[in-house]
């Protein structure tokens, strides 16, 4: 059975870093990659970070670009999220996500999920 396992939220202040992880376990059959969403409360799940298809790029969500870095140990089976200057309206739940398809915005396209990190950020 495959699980994924976030760890690494916190409270911090505005302008803080915060490094997330997200091990992977289980027998997975077939080409798949890794992502992090977020939601809060009331609110949908929103697409943060992933790795494209073929693993040569990067991708963001645009309220995310250039603040959130995306990496990965696949020798630790480990997925990363650096977030840096954080902002008041970055606190949600920090989801990993697995998915099978080239499709990555779209929380539809994933097969597999944690069940979250939570990131609290005070101003």
């Amino acid at each position: 059975q495959v699980q994924l396992v976030e760890s690494g939220g916190a409270l911090v202040q505005a302008g803080d870093s915060l490094k997330l992880s997200c091990g992977k376990s289980g027998k997975i059959v077939g080409s798949h990659v890794m992502a992090w969403f977020r939601q809060a409360p009331g609110k949908e799940r929103e697409f943060v970070a992933t790795f494209s298809w073929f693993g040569d790029s990067t991708l963001y969500g645009d309220s995310v670009k250039g603040r959130f870095t995306i990496s990965r140990d696949n020798a630790k089976n480990t997925l990363y999220l650096q977030m840096d200057s954080l902002k008041p309206e970055d606190p949600a739940l920090y989801i990993c996500g697995l998915r099978f398809s080239r499709d990555y915005s779209a929380a539809k396209s994933y097969t597999y999920w944690g069940q979250g990190t939570q990131v609290t950020v005070s101003s």
